[in-house]
């Protein structure tokens, strides 16, 4: 479509919204407000950098394919990371592991790490991003092999791995302090039995001990926030995952930490958009990894689909954005990895956009009445509204290509950078 073209398609849609209260350059300027946090790891298949040539995967992490272009080093991680980011309309955030340090060559443990290990990323970040979030790196470690780290029978295991989420929220608070915007660190741990445990108490004790004491120092909430994320199973631990549901939301409520919800985390039935308003009252605030399970947590890159819609609705219905902080969490190796980050981060900005044209206060008021076929009807019609035509705007407006037209500088990046790799 020409300039033009999407302009005259705008102000038709434009005027649409108008008829139905929607203020869509309001909603464009709410949108341009929401940060996403787009995660490394997708970018190298979760490799890292702690060694040459990335780690081996463990802990019930598996990237599979292997479509060619992976990149091989810190600096052609950021290449691509900035190849993406130029085509996603909006200023976002980079989500960190821990094993992505930049050690100069010199292998440094995971006990050992410090901010300067990061202070490349965070110098390389500004001006670029809205931020960064961070994730102690409990898998792919020698310290890890038998499937525990904070929930360890041996006490020094559990210290190594408490030192490191210590040490992680050091590097947090930093990046958070650099960037001027509060940088979130996520704990997930794979502790996990793969047959049934005689004994489910003591590890969930141990853990909560653990948890306690890697929080145990008072840093400023304006710098950074801790978030725990729970998980079904993984695999080789599929018959009991200490860190639940269930425990870690009893955690994040009784400690007033963040919980995250991890989209591929439960149950096959079981969606993050029925939890999110219950989770909203309890908590302080929210942290998500948005994903596409199609198996369990397969961690297929995030389409348009109805569940993210949802997701996205029961968000901007909360009326509570503030306090929300949107990730994604996905690594797909079958495809061509920038284009990954672009369709998934493009697809959770959309659906931020298609639940922001929704006029929620009258749907409220018809639920309110009671009137539920006058709530239905508005469902249905929102759903043929020219939302699309908005998203091209914006996109436009933003300087990143519309529709698929960026599918084009993707296969010429792939031409000259990923294919010589």
């Amino acid at each position: 479509m020409s300039k033009e073209q999407v302009e005259q398609a705008y102000q038709i849609a434009k005027e649409k919204y108008a008829e139905i209260g929607i203020d869509t350059e309001a909603v464009m300027a709410g949108l341009q407000k929401i940060p996403v946090s787009m995660h490394c790891w997708q970018g190298d298949d979760v490799g890292g950098y702690e060694n040459v040539g990335g780690s081996e995967l463990s802990g019930g992490i598996q990237a599979t394919g292997n479509y060619p272009g992976k990149a091989r080093d810190i600096g052609e991680l950021r290449g691509d990371i900035e190849k993406a980011l130029s085509l996603i309309p909006g200023t976002h955030r980079l989500n960190l592991h821990a094993c992505y340090l930049d050690n100069g060559g010199t292998f440094v443990d995971r006990d050992e790490i410090e901010p300067k290990h990061f202070q490349s990323w965070i110098d390389w970040g500004k001006g670029k991003l809205h931020g960064m979030d961070f994730n102690p790196t409990y898998f792919s470690h020698a310290k890890a092999d038998d499937g525990f780290t904070l929930s360890h029978t041996d006490q020094g295991i559990r210290d190594f791995w408490i030192e490191h989420g210590k040490r992680c929220r050091t590097i947090g608070a930093e990046m958070g302090k650099q960037f001027g915007t509060t940088t979130v660190t996520n704990f997930w741990m794979p502790d996990s039995y793969k047959d049934t445990p005689a004994d489910r108490v003591s590890p969930r004790v141990r853990m909560a001990d653990s948890l306690d004491k890697c929080f145990a120092e008072k840093i400023d909430p304006k710098l950074h926030l801790d978030a725990v994320e729970s998980k079904l199973f993984g695999i080789g631990g599929e018959s009991y995952t200490v860190g639940s549901h269930e425990f870690y939301m009893g955690y994040a409520v009784s400690r007033q930490k963040l919980l995250c919800l991890d989209a591929g985390h439960y149950h096959p039935t079981e969606m993050i958009s029925e939890k999110i308003s219950s989770i909203m009252m309890f908590c302080p605030e929210l942290l998500l990894h948005v994903s596409r399970p199609v198996r369990w947590d397969s961690d297929h890159v995030v389409c348009f689909d109805d569940e993210l819609q949802q997701i996205a609705k029961e968000l901007i219905r909360s009326g509570q954005m503030e306090k929300v902080h949107i990730g994604l969490d996905f690594f797909d190796a079958s495809i061509n990895r920038v284009a990954a980050w672009v369709i998934g981060t493009r697809n959770m900005v959309k659906a931020l956009m298609f639940a922001m044209l929704e006029p929620i206060e009258e749907l409220r008021q018809a639920e309110l009445n009671m009137n539920f076929t006058k709530r239905l009807v508005m469902f249905e019609e929102l759903k043929t509204m020219p939302w699309a035509a908005v998203w091209d705007y914006y996109c436009m407006k933003q300087n990143v290509p519309v529709g698929i037209k960026w599918f084009s500088e993707i296969v010429q990046y792939e031409k000259d950078v990923l294919s010589k790799r």
